[in-house]
């Protein structure tokens, strides 16, 4: 077998020593292959790249495979919003699938990539191995990667949202209403819009003047649960804070509960910032100030990316940033002193 885009089921069962249904069989995710068999013939069909479908230049591309760490988030469903808006007008498929940050699981997604030949991979996860990476580049399929943890494995187009600036107007807003100790409850430290978050907070607090004070930054993790938690840390302070800016919606959500809980109004003691704007939050009790990150939109252009390298056409640039902006609603106001 002499490159990879020209081997055959056929020949693939032939080195295999198995029959071509067999091998057929494991290229569709059929069960009714003895385990050694099916170790085999993938490990065949990862070292010549096999796909099972193949366009020639200049076919759109069609299906797309959009791929998360964990789908348990309001946040992921206006990210597929905005791929499957895109997918659908452009007569594409979408398969959505959930790492959960475990390396079988991102194995076996692998594994499924292969057999359906995707023509595109939307990653919005950090969870794939290098190994994996390295396939993904083996196998020749467009990627784009979404709000990257980091700097990308692959040499991806990413497409992000200005997390700094978002960072800088939340806490700038706070500053504008007279506040001066404001509480940070921040995201998970490895990811890169989290650090420029927190990053936003710190600069609009040096740029006012103030020294960002270590006991009002405190760890959180995207999560209802974290916020809740991270308001006890602040609010049990000698001296609390009297407006949070947590670094999720949903974070400041827990915050708000931790907050009634301790007899605490929303905002008439405790002003609190959220960040990106998900369409709850202005029916929230009271609707929630934020940072609108547009996440549909992301799936978009990360969508419309994707299928311009499919049909082999250059792409706007390998780094794009969309701008996210304030949106003040009910849950701000002055500290209590200066109202």
């Amino acid at each position: 077998m002499t490159g990879e885009r020209k081997v055959t089921i056929t020949a693939i069962a032939r080195e295999a020593g198995v029959s071509v249904p067999t091998v057929s069989r494991v290229v569709n995710g059929r069960s009714d292959v003895a385990p050694e068999t099916r170790a085999k013939v993938e490990e065949l069909l990862r070292q010549y790249g096999y796909r099972r479908r193949t366009h020639a230049p200049g076919d759109r591309a069609a299906l797309l495979d959009l791929v998360f760490n964990h789908l348990d988030s309001p946040w992921a469903v206006e990210i597929i919003r905005g791929v499957e808006e895109v997918a659908h007008a452009s007569g594409v498929g979408t398969v959505v699938s959930a790492i959960h940050d475990r390396a079988g699981a991102a194995r076996q997604w692998m594994t499924n990539l292969r057999a359906r030949a995707s023509d595109g991979v939307i990653l919005v996860t950090s969870a794939l191995e290098p190994v994996l990476h390295k396939e993904l580049h083996r196998l020749g399929v467009p990627i784009v990667v979404v709000d990257p943890a980091g700097a990308p494995a692959l040499s991806a187009p990413t497409i992000g949202a200005t997390n700094w600036a978002g960072g800088l107007a939340a806490t700038e807003h706070l500053l504008e209403l007279g506040h001066r100790r404001i509480g940070f409850i921040a995201g998970p430290p490895r990811l890169l819009c989290s650090r420029a978050r927190l990053d936003g907070y710190r600069a609009a607090l040096e740029s006012a003047g103030l020294a960002p004070e270590e006991e009002l930054t405190v760890p959180g993790d995207f999560y209802h649960e974290g916020g809740f938690t991270g308001c006890g840390r602040l609010m049990d302070l000698a001296d609390p804070p009297t407006a949070i800016f947590a670094a999720s919606d949903q974070m400041a959500m827990g915050a708000i509960e931790a907050l009634r809980q301790r007899g605490l109004r929303v905002p008439q003691d405790v002003s609190v910032v959220g960040f990106d704007d998900l369409p709850e939050m202005r029916w929230s009790a009271p609707p929630l100030t934020t940072v609108r990150q547009p996440l549909a939109e992301m799936g978009k252009v990360a969508a419309r990316t994707v299928l311009r390298q499919a049909r082999g056409e250059e792409i706007d640039s390998p780094r794009l940033e969309l701008a996210t902006e304030l949106v003040v609603r009910a849950s701000t106001a002055p500290p209590p002193a200066a109202a």
